[in-house]
């Protein structure tokens, strides 16, 4: 008899077939993650990203897990340190946390005057332009705070018809 022909068989009869295992909603690939980070650490991970380098830094040696941790500051206003440094144009923070393994973002491509990865992000889907960042702070704003090597964003978003509205 073969499989399919056996399961024929059984649910005929009204035999009840296990094909599997059930998995628990809390698997062994999940109850091994290691603990959450402390909440502490993380919001003042995200705030001194904002331009104290030497901290970031003795704290992200410290906990190297911090350097894609996110801080709720309430009401959906989410901020990684990555997000602190771009609105701040904190280049040198910015730079080290990329180089450490931090998730490159659209905010911080601005700030960083990546205008490839902007006019990429924006032919993709144009509605982009108008997301706002952290604490609400809009896309051109983040790139004015790179200065000069984003000078070329400014004037790209500027042409969209982006203004400071921040």
């Amino acid at each position: 008899m073969n499989r399919r022909n056996f399961l024929q068989s059984a649910a005929a009869t009204g035999l009840t077939v296990s094909l599997g295992t059930l998995v628990s909603p809390r698997s062994s690939a999940q109850s091994e993650r290691p603990p959450r980070l402390d909440e502490g650490l993380v919001q003042e991970f995200v705030g001194v990203a904002h331009g104290n380098f030497d901290r970031t830094r003795e704290l992200l040696r410290q906990e190297p897990r911090l350097v894609n941790a996110t801080w709720d500051w309430g009401g959906g206003d989410f901020e990684t340190a990555l997000g602190g440094a771009a609105h701040m144009g904190n280049r040198e923070i910015a730079l080290y946390l990329l180089d450490e393994g931090a998730r490159l973002d659209l905010f911080a491509a601005a700030m960083l005057g990546r205008i490839e990865i902007i006019r990429a992000a924006l032919t993709i889907d144009p509605g982009s332009l108008h997301v706002p960042g952290p604490h609400g702070i809009p896309l051109i704003v983040h790139a004015q705070k790179g200065g000069e090597p984003a000078a070329e964003v400014v004037a790209y978003l500027e042409s969209l018809g982006e203004t400071d509205r921040g």
